[in-house]
């Protein structure tokens, strides 16, 4: 394949037309950039659909450190730590995500697993309430040690497409769950991206302080530059993360970009006591100043404070600038199961990044023609589909749950250990 020769890479006035035609073709379901045969080498797609290395650990560290601070406050600080940093990709990168299959298609059956091994410590976390100098598990000298976090995720719905992730930090006692479904609308001069039916956010677990759960919601965002060709993301949306054990609630707003001038990126937001039977405060300006416990601002691009109520200092919650994206590990080739998106699409990525854009469209054509064939004879043996390491499609609510097979995996993981066998019910 590598000696083949090389096609000419589209120009970006052909890109738009074929971006366009799709957009016609398949309407608001469609979040598709560029069919795979118009990726110049490098470039990546955002779809609608499951990503099987879509994950939110950008900065595996700051998820660690949650749970460290003896402080409600500071617990809740954390989470919005680890909150600022999940998605540094978009942030520092392009804002696309890795090359798919078209949608409308029949997708494979996947499943992803990796793990990062990280220092246990994030500079700012000196800045936190409830988090001492020197302690019981609370010490920012912690970060002499290391930690693992493992990751699985899974697709377990096709119709709707839908995905099911688990991210556990043993060695600290904090997990998080949740379903990643996207849905898409075309507005015009840019694509409006949203949490799907079934994705109810990231639900973040630290069973070391009385299994306080932590719901975090997902906002809508903006993928705009479409006509102008450069690409980029905007976000005018609030977001929201509870805790009803302990009564708290944070609101973020990130505000809107005006028409001239370089973007802003700015955001405000409040942590303040809630009545979880009674949520009905959704606005940052609605908050009871009686109720308020922190204030939040600065650029979600840079550096974040964070003003505790009766103070009108700020205090540096994380700074964005210097941070990127850290390396995950992922199995070794002869390790991946053959439905796992690196082997599964390898032929398909090499020949894209050899330029070889029709035998990558072919290749991805068989691929579809073979799921086609096995979803056939499914159907003719009345062999019914489900999940392998996750209970439910869509189900339990917002919260997946791990079958046996998924908590061994899991278990696998923590210890390094990938190898997996092949599952008997194959999409390709």
């Amino acid at each position: 394949m590598s000696s083949a020769v090389a096609e000419k890479t589209p120009d970006d006035s052909s890109k738009l037309k074929t971006f366009l035609s799709i957009l016609r073709k398949y309407g608001p379901r469609v979040v598709l950039l560029e069919r795979a045969k118009n990726l110049r080498s490098g470039e990546r797609v955002l779809i609608q659909g499951p990503k099987e290395y879509w994950n939110y650990l950008d900065r595996p560290e700051t998820f660690a450190s949650i749970g460290k601070s003896d402080d409600e406050l500071g617990r809740m600080l954390e989470v919005l730590r680890f909150w600022f940093t999940k998605d540094l990709k978009y942030i520092k990168g392009k804002a696309m995500q890795a090359i798919q299959f078209d949608a409308g298609r029949i997708l494979p059956r996947k499943s992803g697993i990796c793990s990062w091994e990280v220092p246990d410590f994030v500079p700012e976390e000196a800045n936190l309430p409830g988090v001492s100098a020197n302690g019981n598990g609370t010490s920012v000298e912690d970060g002499n040690e290391k930690v693992r976090i493992s990751y699985l995720t899974e697709q377990t719905s096709h119709h709707p497409p839908v995905s099911a992730f688990y991210i556990d930090c043993a060695e600290r006692g904090v997990s998080a769950r949740g379903f990643d479904q996207l849905s898409a609308k075309f507005t015009g001069t840019s694509i409006r991206v949203s949490p799907g039916q079934h994705n109810l956010g990231i639900f973040v677990n630290i069973e070391k302080r009385d299994n306080e759960e932590y719901q975090l919601t997902h906002p809508h965002a903006h993928l705009g530059g479409l006509l102008r060709g450069a690409l980029s993301i905007t976000v005018s949306d609030a977001c929201y993360m509870t805790c009803p054990k302990t009564r708290m609630k944070a609101i973020l707003q990130y505000m809107e970009e005006g028409w001239i001038g370089r973007s802003q990126n700015r955001l405000e937001g409040v942590i303040f006591r809630y009545d979880p039977d009674n949520d009905t405060v959704t606005k940052v300006k609605d908050v009871r100043e009686s109720d308020v416990l922190a204030r939040i601002s600065g650029s979600w691009h840079g550096k974040i404070y964070y003003t505790p109520v009766g103070s009108k200092e700020p205090v540096l919650l994380i700074d964005i600038a210097p941070l990127f994206p850290a390396e995950k590990d992922i199995p070794p080739t002869e390790q991946q199961l053959s439905n796992e998106s690196l082997k599964f699409w390898s032929e398909v990525t090499s020949a894209i990044l050899n330029k070889q854009y029709a035998e990558a469209t072919k290749l991805k054509q068989d691929i579809e023609e073979r799921q086609r064939q096995r979803a056939a004879e499914r159907k003719e043996k009345e062999v019914e589909w489900k999940p392998r390491f996750f209970t439910g499609a869509v189900t339990p609510l917002g919260k997946p749950e791990l079958t046996e097979e998924g908590q061994k995996v899991l278990q696998g993981i923590r210890s390094g250990e990938f190898a997996l066998e092949e599952s008997t019910v194959q999409g390709a």
